[in-house]
């Protein structure tokens, strides 16, 4: 067997393991109302749009294909219209848990002013807080400081729409 096929086998396998059950036991019900009202707090002093995923794990084909974390991310931001948002001001906080991995994608108007390094700090944040079990501490300081951003780039400036759930996603 190849290096490469092993490398295959087992992430599929890794994905295979991982469950909803996974994703609801990191994120329970105390945890997903927080983020919900983490979310709505924060949209209501900046333009922004915030979307949290939780995904257990890849479907098989695409843990299979290799489909990377942040190709995933990308998929997804797209899939659930977070880029369709008036001022072009989404962002995804997009978490994979069977491979402990964390992206953060933003709209092409806070893509402009908020720098990559900016947001991969935060992802390493997460993901620090993830390895030791602190999900629910990790994802509103996350949230926080997404919240932050937002406000300094693109305060509020006036009554809005919400435009998209406040809601974590959990697939």
């Amino acid at each position: 067997m190849t290096a490469t096929l092993g490398r295959r086998l087992r992430r599929v396998w890794r994905h295979w393991r991982s469950s909803r059950a996974a994703g609801r036991r990191a994120f329970p019900p105390a945890t997903l109302a927080a983020v919900a009202a983490a979310i709505g707090a924060g949209e209501r002093a900046h333009r922004g749009e915030l979307r949290l995923i939780v995904e257990a794990a890849l479907p098989l084909h695409a843990a299979w294909a290799g489909v990377g974390n942040r190709q995933r991310a990308i998929a997804l931001f797209a899939e659930h219209g977070i880029w369709d948002t008036e001022d072009n001001c989404g962002v995804l906080i997009y978490v994979n848990l069977a491979e402990r991995k964390v992206d953060i994608v933003a709209d092409r108007a806070i893509a402009r002013r908020i720098d990559a390094d900016t947001w991969q700090a935060l992802c390493s944040t997460l993901t620090q807080g993830y390895t030791q079990g602190r999900f629910h501490d990790s994802t509103l300081a996350a949230i926080a400081g997404v919240n932050a951003l937002l406000r300094a780039h693109f305060p509020f400036e006036g009554a809005r729409a919400n435009e998209l759930p406040d809601q974590a996603v959990i697939l």
